[in-house]
């Protein structure tokens, strides 16, 4: 889990191939998805956050890759992605 939201968290995930007979390994592919978490009642009590180690470089991005979503998909304006405007101030 990269980063957890009020009704939402961010997964990375990597996909590996290994050559069975050298047993050298090989990154293939790779994917962020988002996941709505949703109760019964279409609510959510927050999942937490993840602020350890190596992923918190993962943790900080999240909002931007949010932010770049949204905006992508006509949910927010240009000029209310903080954490993007911050890329170029």
């Amino acid at each position: 889990m990269s980063r957890s939201f009020s009704t939402s968290l961010e997964i990375q995930a990597d996909v590996w191939t290994e050559n069975q007979f050298t047993g050298e390994r090989i990154k293939c592919n790779n994917a962020i998805y988002t996941f709505v978490a949703l109760d019964e009642w279409e609510t959510n009590e927050g999942t937490g956050d993840l602020r350890d180690g190596r992923r918190k470089v993962r943790f900080e991005g999240a909002v931007r890759r949010r932010q770049l979503r949204l905006i992508l998909a006509g949910k927010m304006k240009p000029e209310e992605a903080s954490e993007l405007k911050a890329l170029f101030a």
